[in-house]
């Protein structure tokens, strides 16, 4: 046999993880079905798939790519060292879109590879964050270094080829950074997943970014030093293209992980295309998305945003306090325009979700339990998230902390917005803890998810939709102890998946004590589904539904400033109604 025949044979095992993390008890957090598609998965994928459809690594070189996503599938390592074993060990392990609470366990799926003298590389926020805005030493990279995982900062097209064709070479370099030269995305290979592994997501969805950047400072965000404060964009053309690729293999819902799409500007070209796409040709469209909190005064964006198929709209809310947003940098965020979005979004029957950071310079748990009964009573919302504010590797208030010296937790795995980081001025590490699952019971009472169906009612939002989001943000903190952004449908853990660092249980006792208490969780979680359905059936049934009105569905008045408590009870609230009046004066003085 010719060596040209056996080159031909050469196959290239490129292994795509997007690692998950460990939960308080040490095991991986993985589900049979998980609830979030991951992006940096689809991007990593669809350029890949490109790279091997041009052969980047010659004609006689195939590139066969293996797609895990760890939050809902088992990274088998047995399987995975003898596929490359059965190649000669032509290949390589990418760490996909590795978050800083990811880290710990991207080294430890890292290590069994690098042991086995396979080269590995690592991407996403946490390396890019950390050579972005620290020392290039700081938080744990030295621990890539000394395993011999190349990192890679930046964004991977139009630079995958190199590091395919260097690991191939066996010449992968330690770092590659591209983070003073982000790409232009327009034209690019589109973010794709096979039809196999978006099955393993709840509701069938994936994701794509039509743009990357935002031109805000929030100091509590990552993106804005990794992503970059120079907005970049895919084309109409380019998102019909991805559009079509999913709705050839029957996927057809899309999370549009921009971090604020309403500052695309070309935000209504994509919707102007998704409206084609929806009406004229029958693909029966499904998308959330992320705005800011004046999204509603550019012209037709909520309107097209319904007719384009947007059934859910995130919107980074944060607080109720200016005090609060004006120490995070986030003076974009006028609480005087929150009730006018967000009866503009219910106007168009949207489900409407917000994020609320708990743990600003101001909050107390006294503070914290009074503005959600604000929220309860004044604002039209339906899915509150809730998160600790954190120091993440990468954002500006990391940066100052770390310049100061100021201590912070030394475990990367607990940086997942969801357990305490820091001191906090006013309350003890207990008590920020403790309001955080305080915050969950109290938004998500009987009581109130009762008036959440009503306003639906009221206001076309689909009831069965928000059923099922409700029974996950009501009960998945309380009876998981995880994020609902990190949850899924049936928790699976296995005893080989505990952090090394801590004992390995014995199977005698792990397996009884795991049956029983996924048995007592679904008992509780049926329990609040039946709860849910009943209360909704009811409330559908009952003829004066339809006409439910209460403070939040009121519409704006010219008085409300003074009698609302969301502009009453905090002196920002004042001083931002005090401003607003000034600004309305002074215009109508200059006119």
């Amino acid at each position: 046999m010719s060596h040209a025949l056996e080159a031909a044979r050469r196959r290239f095992q490129l292994i795509l993880i997007k690692p998950s993390h460990y939960d308080d008890d040490g095991y991986v957090i993985r589900w049979w079905r998980a609830m979030i598609p991951s992006n940096s998965l689809a991007a990593l994928y669809g350029i890949a798939a490109e790279c091997a459809e041009r052969q980047v690594l010659g004609p006689d070189t195939a590139i066969d790519i293996t797609v895990i996503d760890e939050t809902n599938t088992r990274v088998d390592f047995a399987r995975l060292l003898a596929q490359f074993k059965r190649h000669g060990n032509f290949g390589m392990v990418a760490l996909v879109g590795v978050q800083s609470n990811q880290y710990p366990r991207a080294l430890d799926i890292a290590r069994p590879f690098r042991n086995a003298g396979l080269p590995v590389s690592m991407g996403g926020f946490h390396v890019s964050g950390c050579l972005s805005m620290l020392d290039g030493q700081a938080v744990g990279l030295d621990a890539c270094r000394d395993m011999g995982i190349s990192m890679f900062a930046g964004e991977a097209e139009g630079r995958l080829d190199m590091v395919l064709r260097d690991a191939a070479s066996g010449e992968l370099k330690p770092l590659y950074n591209f983070m003073n030269d982000l790409p232009g995305i327009g034209g690019t290979p589109v973010p794709f997943l096979p039809k196999d592994n978006i099955q393993r997501t709840l509701g069938l969805s994936t994701s794509f970014d039509a743009g990357r950047g935002c031109p805000y400072q929030c100091s509590f965000c990552t993106i804005i030093n990794v992503q970059g404060r120079k907005s970049r964009f895919r084309s109409a053309d380019d998102v019909e293209k991805l559009v079509r690729m999913n709705w050839a293999q029957g996927i057809h819902k899309f999370f549009i992980t921009d971090d604020n799409f309403a500052r695309n500007k070309d935000w209504e070209a994509i919707f102007d295309r998704l409206i084609e796409l929806k009406e004229r040709d029958g693909i029966p469209l499904g998308l959330m998305i992320q705005v800011d909190t004046l999204c509603h005064k550019i012209p037709n964006f909520i309107e097209k945003s319904r007719r384009a198929g947007v059934t859910r709209v995130f919107i980074g809310l944060e607080n109720v306090n200016p005090d609060n947003l004006t120490a995070a940098k986030k003076n974009q965020n006028k609480i005087t325009e929150y009730r006018k979005m967000l009866l503009a979004w219910k106007a168009q029957g949207i489900m409407t979700l917000a994020g609320y950071i708990l743990g600003f310079p101001a909050d107390t748990p006294e503070s914290i339990r009074r503005d959600i009964a604000i929220i309860q009573e004044e604002l039209p919302l339906d899915v509150i998230e809730f998160f600790i504010l954190t120091p993440l590797p990468g954002s500006e208030d990391h940066q100052v902390l770390w310049k100061k010296g100021v201590e912070m937790d030394g475990d990367l795995n607990i940086y997942d917005v969801e357990h305490v980081c820091t001191a906090h001025p006013k309350m003890s590490k207990q008590e920020w803890e403790d309001i955080y699952h305080e915050a969950w019971s109290l938004y998500y009472s009987p009581d109130h998810m009762k008036t959440l169906l009503r306003r639906a009612v009221a206001t076309g939002v689909p009831l069965a939709r928000l059923v099922k989001v409700l029974v996950s943000f009501a009960t998945t903190v309380p009876l998981e102890n995880v994020h609902p952004l990190q949850s899924g449908l049936l928790r699976l853990k296995t005893p080989s998946e505990r952090r090394p660092e801590l004992p390995r249980e014995n199977p005698l006792l792990f397996w009884p004590r795991f049956a029983w208490e996924t048995f007592r969780k679904h008992a509780s979680l049926a329990g609040t589904i039946v709860g849910l359905t009943i209360s909704a059936f009811l409330i559908s049934r009952d003829a004066k539904s339809k006409a439910y009105m209460d403070q939040a569905l009121t519409p704006v008045a010219d008085d409300e400033e003074e009698t609302l408590s969301l502009f009453t009870k905090t002196s920002g609230g004042t001083a931002a109604v005090s401003h607003v009046r000034k600004v309305a004066q002074l215009t109508r003085g200059a006119n």
